[in-house]
């Protein structure tokens, strides 16, 4: 069995072109064609279901890919393991939610570079829909959201983590220190948020909505930190992540507020998807995302 066959085999599932595959290894698309031909000649079963210019995995292909991605996992190992001086290398791409960002990659990319220099990260920030567009597309590697909890067999969850999130005022707020606060309390007053569809905002918009309730924000901004740092000066209400707020509620300049009638869950999981083969540096990223945690409270 042939050891390019197999790779070029991982490809067309991954990207479900022959075409993209044979760019993306430098073959031509008969090349692709051939080699697909001759594995499932050697194996007795039709990989691919082609269909129009879509091709899709079968059910014995799917089990064959998982027997194609542990032989090149062993492969790689192999390499690992005889040569002292290899490292992993390679471009990874990550969707992630936007205030994700700031924790996840800029605080700890210098950290990560000092462990993987030869491996570059491509990070695009999205909606959760986009995300798992992207990811399903095979157009990312790993997605980072920050939603509500994902269930899905299609996709393999490394690592997750229950995210603490709270109304938030200005110290100055003459919210603070009010007890049995509710949500027609605060909505009295003027919301910088996120924006509208954007992972906790629409959580946030769905609970609303079951009550019959909208908020309309006067302002719409992508950054969680510069929301808070807004808050932080009495300029508005927000509803984020405690790890976005820590520091300014430790300095005292933010409080979060206890709403009595208001409750969403909020979960970080970093995913990829089942059919993707997890490279030595892709595997690199995941642990390294793994190991952070953002110390969320219910």
């Amino acid at each position: 069995m042939d050891f390019r066959s197999l790779q070029t085999f991982i490809q067309v599932a991954e990207l479900n072109s022959f075409t993209r595959a044979g760019e993306k290894l430098g073959y031509s698309q008969p090349t692709v064609s051939l080699q697909i031909k001759q594995l499932e000649s050697e194996l007795g079963v039709q990989l691919f279901d082609r269909i129009g210019h879509t091709v899709s995995l079968t059910e014995g292909g799917r089990e064959a890919l998982a027997y194609a991605q542990r032989i090149c996992h062993i492969s790689e190992e192999m390499i690992q393991g005889a040569s002292k001086q290899y490292e992993p290398n390679g471009v990874i791409r990550i969707a992630m939610a936007d205030s994700l960002c700031t924790p996840l990659i800029i605080k700890e990319f210098a950290a990560f570079r000092e462990l993987y220099p030869k491996v570059s990260l491509h990070v695009t920030t999205a909606g959760t829909d986009e995300m798992f567009r992207l990811l399903d597309h095979n157009e990312v590697d790993i997605v980072c959201t920050l939603d509500s909890h994902i269930y899905n067999t299609t996709y393999i969850i490394s690592n997750e983590e229950k995210i603490g999130m709270h109304f938030i005022c200005s110290a100055d707020n003459p919210l603070v220190g009010k007890s049995g606060l509710t949500m027609e309390d605060l909505m009295e007053y003027p919301f910088f948020l996120t924006e509208k569809g954007m992972s906790y905002r629409r959580l946030l918009d769905e609970n609303l909505a079951r009550d019959n309730r909208e908020l309309q924000p006067v302002l719409e901004i992508g950054s969680a930190d510069l929301i808070c740092k807004l808050v932080s000066e009495n300029m508005a209400l927000s509803f984020l992540p405690d790890y976005v707020t820590e520091a300014a509620v430790k300095e005292g300049k933010i409080v979060r507020l206890q709403v009595k009638d208001f409750h969403a869950e909020v979960w970080k999981q970093v995913l990829h998807h089942r059919d993707k083969w997890v490279s030595a540096q892709m595997q690199a990223l995941l642990n390294h995302l793994s190991q952070i945690v953002l110390g969320g409270r219910g």
